[in-house]
């Protein structure tokens, strides 16, 4: 026989205005068809949290409630009861259909951590405030249509992820979050952005993409300590000299999909710990003769340009792993190429190519080779010794003969389509 619900609450010691929140939210859940009649909200303990993966579950600790899950339960509206949990930190309401949060919310003193991704919040509650320990909002995939200028209230703030909202403008104040480190107001309808923005000087992520921004200000600059940026698919035709100040970009940075008809000199200058580089979907001719400077890089993907040749420097990039060249112009490669002894994936497809150079015997790690859509009559046989290929795509070429060496790559593993 199922025990009463009741009666498992009261095994855990909370506190009576506890138990009664939950009793509540227990009600609610089985109003959305979350919960079924005779279960209710898990209780467990705060060390299970990292690990545990239940949609519904609140976490004691001390025999107080610290955190609390209700993630995809379709949920309406929260009761404003929930502002007695006074001991709550971590509050996740992922996936529901919120269109407002109580502005009891506010009492929750102690909260570290909301998470309100994937709802109807058209607004945040003013009272938010007052959480001056909160240090992190995922508000993502919501309809926002205006910044909630309260938030640059909060001194502690370290994460604000804003993406794939309704906002228009950032405010100026936004400078008040001076502990911000990870903000993302990508997917909205932003077309400037203040230039109090660039003073958030301890950003190591910023994503800005997907919006409509024309002009990024010199004031980047500024964001010494950024690790990630993302400036994709806006309508940028240019970018700033600054840009390439920011030497401590480690991880990605996301230029596609915009309108940029070339790259500043500067912009490679100072970036040594860049390991990934995205300028897809463009207008680039040419790339600057300091490409050659990304010391660390291991990807770039450079399809859908305009690009006629590459620089000889490019040869010094000898950590790259993956070269995506796909829909330019090219007429051949440079000689150094050779030097990309990491390569494992190269793309060339619809280009202009009819040779290649013989350097390219040196890449004894490529595994994926992809000619297609080019010019070839005729193939290196120097191919045919590359020791870890793995696939060799030929197809839309017009080779005058069918190399012998193709048998000996096909013995060996390696997929050849033509």
């Amino acid at each position: 026989m199922t025990r009463d619900s009741e009666d498992r609450y009261a095994d855990t010691k909370l506190l009576p205005t506890e138990i009664s929140v939950l009793k509540e939210l227990k009600a609610l859940l089985k109003g959305a068809e979350a919960l079924t009649a005779d279960s209710s909200i898990p209780v467990k303990f705060m060390r299970e949290f990292t690990e545990d993966t239940s949609p519904i579950a609140c976490y004691i600790n001390n025999n107080r409630i610290v955190a609390l899950t209700l993630r995809y339960c379709a949920l309406p509206s929260l009761p404003t009861s929930l502002a007695q949990l006074t001991g709550l930190q971590k509050l996740d309401i992922t996936g529901n259909q919120l269109i407002s949060l109580p502005e009891s919310i506010g009492n929750l003193h102690d909260l570290r951590e909301l998470y309100a991704d994937a709802n109807q919040l058209t607004s945040l509650p003013s009272s938010l405030s007052n959480l001056r320990r909160l240090r992190a909002i995922h508000a993502d995939a919501n309809h926002l249509t205006s910044f909630p200028t309260q938030l640059c209230q909060l001194p502690r703030l370290e994460t604000l992820r804003l993406y794939n909202n309704q906002l228009t403008v950032l405010p100026e104040s936004i400078a008040q979050l001076t502990e911000l480190k990870d903000f993302s107001a990508g997917h909205n309808r932003l077309t400037v952005l203040p230039e109090s923005l660039w003073q958030l000087s301890n950003l190591r992520t910023l994503n800005i993409a997907e919006n409509q921004l024309t002009t990024l200000s010199e004031g980047i600059g500024k964001l010494t300590q950024l690790r990630m940026l993302d400036v994709a698919h806006n309508a940028l035709t240019t970018l700033p000299a600054a840009l390439g100040e920011l030497s401590n970009l480690t991880s990605f940075l996301y230029l596609s999909n915009n309108q940029l008809n070339g790259l500043p000199d500067s912009l490679f200058e100072r970036l040594p710990h860049l390991t990934y580089l995205n300028i897809t979907d463009n207008r680039l001719t040419t790339l600057p003769a300091n490409i050659g400077k990304l010391a660390s890089l291991k990807e770039l993907r450079l399809y859908n340009n305009a690009l006629t040749t590459l620089p000889d420097s490019i040869g010094n990039l000898t950590h790259l792993q993956e070269l995506h060249l796909m829909n330019n112009r090219l007429t051949s490669l440079p000689e150094s190429s050779g030097n990309l002894t990491h390569l494992t994936h190269l793309d060339l497809r619809n280009n202009r190519l009819s040779v290649l150079p013989p350097s390219l015997s040196n890449l004894n790690r490529l595994r994926y080779l992809d000619l297609r859509a080019n010019r070839f009559a005729v193939l290196p046989s120097s191919i045919g010794n590359l020791p870890n290929l793995e696939k060799l795509d030929l197809r839309w070429n017009k080779l005058s003969a069918i190399p012998r060496w193709f048998e000996k790559l096909e013995e060996r593993g390696c997929a050849i389509l033509m």
